[in-house]
């Protein structure tokens, strides 16, 4: 069997045409990143998921979304329920921090296992920035809050349900987008903070979490670190978050289609992963630029390779039921004031 390539792409609709079929089965990008557009009815994800699966011959493809919670969830049609944002559960932690965990966790064994029995394997979570009052709001209420300890608390607890109900938790945005004051979406944010102030704030959450599976990557410029290069696609970046924060994780970058980057869409690819990048995430969904961004990605390295197997091996299988504990969150916070 083929090594697949070091890419997830995106489609435009709800099932594979034979064209699309066609190109996974030849490429074989690792992963399929979906988006409110691919996701209408259980019934219709499961067949999805299957289609894709069937055409790269691998029955463990992973197939990933955005599901945080709050405005971030992409599962959010009416076919399923509403999970609240990070920053909800970092108020109540800061109430009362074991309360704030147990409904956590209870949230996101929920979300998890909601996306288990779709056949998708990451909701991409959990947010480990810092949000200050003057981050940008495309963090907000994504962000568990300031605090690094209890961000770190927080981000601990999604990572352990999301394994338990085998989903694979993504930290993010490795090393750090608290201190962006544009969205990434549409302008590269420049950050002048040095690196031991950054040591001792941002970077601390990925320090204490370094033993997550995966990380992803955020699209901003550390001018002390790499003044001429997005982290997503810098190899001084790369190189500091596998030495000097210790990650070991797999790395995969944020969406490379964002205007954060310049160059074209595949030669944004084919930076990442020069820059040392486990994996580009391309998840724009047409079917020429999936095509163009496969010719500029590469097969997975032996080392990539190697992190993947380990994340796999820290999966775990168990189920909850998604309504009673989605319930049962929801009560906490009407008990303690929350609307």
């Amino acid at each position: 069997m083929t090594t697949p390539l070091a890419l997830f792409v995106g489609m435009p609709g709800f099932e594979l045409t034979p064209s699309e079929t066609a190109f996974f089965r030849e490429a074989n990008p690792f992963g399929l990143f979906l988006f409110r557009r691919n996701l209408e009815t259980p019934e219709q994800i499961r067949h999805l998921c299957a289609q894709f699966r069937e055409a790269v011959g691998r029955e463990d493809a992973p197939v990933y979304i955005d599901q945080e919670g709050g405005r971030v969830q992409r599962l959010d049609n009416g076919n399923w329920p509403l999970f609240r944002p990070l920053g909800n559960f970092g108020a109540l932690a800061r109430k009362d921090l074991e309360l704030g965990k147990r409904a956590l966790r209870l949230s996101t064994l929920a979300m998890g296992s909601m996306m288990a029995e779709l056949g998708i394997g990451s909701g991409t979570t959990p947010v480990v920035d810092l949000a200050r009052k003057d981050t940008h709001d495309v963090i907000g209420q994504r962000a568990f809050g300031d605090d690094p300890e209890l961000v770190t608390a927080l981000g601990r607890v999604v990572v352990d349900a999301m394994l338990e109900v085998g989903e694979m938790p993504i930290i993010k945005h490795i090393p750090g987008y608290g201190r962006v004051s544009v969205d990434p979406h549409f302008d590269c944010p420049i950050v002048d903070a040095g690196v031991e102030d950054m040591r001792d704030t941002d970077f601390r959450p990925f320090v204490a979490l370094r033993d997550a599976p995966w990380a992803m990557v955020a699209h901003l410029i550390f001018t002390r670190i790499d003044s001429e290069r997005p982290a997503s696609v810098s190899p001084i970046v790369c190189d500091m978050i596998r030495k000097d924060l210790g990650y070991d994780g797999v790395l995969i970058t944020d969406c490379l289609t964002m205007e954060a980057l310049t160059g074209t869409w595949p030669e944004r690819v084919r930076a990442a992963l020069d820059a040392g990048y486990d994996i580009a995430l391309h998840s724009q969904g047409d079917l020429a630029a999936s095509e163009a961004a496969a010719k500029a990605a590469r097969p997975l390295s032996t080392q990539s390779l190697a992190r993947i197997d380990r994340a796999n091996k820290r999966l775990g299988s168990d189920r909850v039921d998604v309504q009673a504990l989605h319930a049962e969150v929801e009560e906490i916070f009407r008990e303690n004031g929350f609307a």
